[in-house]
């Protein structure tokens, strides 16, 4: 990425964040997702973990107290836009804004309303520790556009972020797997203790790196929820049995070049592609982009 160099920004030059909590009263709500992430050092390694930010906007979801937003302050992004639908945490936040000499701007309001590609313009990526509560939604949809971002660095709950990168095989491997890896290129960066964060969920944490996949195989987007749905909602069952909600399961599986006697769990993205196109009756459909999930994953 080229751009001029922004403004250096020194993170520990301000207020410590446990003062800020205590000064504006930031008690983190359950209700929305809330768990603090303290630890300069740890915001700093998922801010460079994202990657050579320079030249590029960066999106983040529910700043709180601003940890994570300094920390990407302190890299060569160009902007950094934050969303955050709690008002409490704007005031809280003037002072990064002051500090950051024009690169910070705050957006109020839900992040499952705002569209990030219309408030960053390109290039633009996405580094933000999600709500819990909200996670699934919003990446679905960043999926359905991931070739808009030079990327997405999320994060899930260990247990989602297994599944997200989960290879056919293994037990994790599912319909998030499929939908995942069909749009991006998935990886696991590192995992944070619950202990990391106030207050402490009961879940450890993942941070997922995505990038858009160069060449995806073509399908329909909903053609391919359907079939894995279908597949995976009945994964112990050969595919012949489990495809059967769809119409004639054994011509859609000779369509695809799929063995009927094959289980869900076995079929990679590329075969779950292919059945999505027999499912369609024809070849070669172009991508069908989405913004909001149509499934439950």
């Amino acid at each position: 990425m080229s751009g001029p160099m922004p403004t250096a920004f020194d993170p520990q030059a301000l207020p410590p964040l446990r003062e800020v909590i205590a000064r504006f009263g930031l008690d983190a709500r359950k209700a929305l997702g809330q768990n603090f992430l303290l630890d300069l050092n740890l915001t700093g390694r998922i801010a460079r973990s994202a990657g050579d930010m320079a030249g590029v906007t960066v999106v983040e979801i529910g700043p709180g107290p601003g940890g994570l937003t300094r920390a990407l302050l302190a890299t060569k992004a160009k902007r950094v836009i934050a969303i955050e639908r709690d008002h409490r945490f704007i005031e809280a936040l003037q002072d990064v804004i002051q500090a950051a000499d024009g690169r910070l701007s705050i957006v109020e309001g839900d992040a499952l309303e705002v569209d990030p590609i219309a408030i960053a313009p390109a290039p633009r990526a996405i580094v933000a520790n999600l709500p819990y509560n909200v996670a699934t939604p919003l990446r679905i949809g960043w999926l359905g556009r991931i070739e808009e971002f030079v990327s997405l660095t999320l994060m899930f709950q260990k247990e989602v972020a297994d599944r997200l990168v989960a290879k056919p095989g293994s037990k994790a491997y599912g319909r998030l797997s499929v939908i995942t890896q069909w749009r991006s290129d998935a990886r696991v960066l590192f995992n944070l203790p619950a202990k990391a964060f106030t207050p402490p969920p009961k879940v450890e944490s993942t941070i997922v790196h995505l990038t858009p996949r160069a060449n995806p195989e073509p399908a329909e987007w909903k053609a391919l929820e359907q079939v894995t749905a279908a597949a995976f909602g009945q994964r112990r069952k050969m595919l012949r049995q489990s495809l059967k909600s769809l119409g004639n399961a054994e011509a859609l599986l000779a369509a695809a070049g799929i063995e009927p006697t094959a289980r869900a769990e076995e079929v990679d993205v590329a075969g779950f592609a292919a059945l999505a196109r027999a499912f369609r009756g024809e070849e070669g459909l172009a991508l069908i982009h989405i913004s909001e999930p149509t499934g439950t994953y």
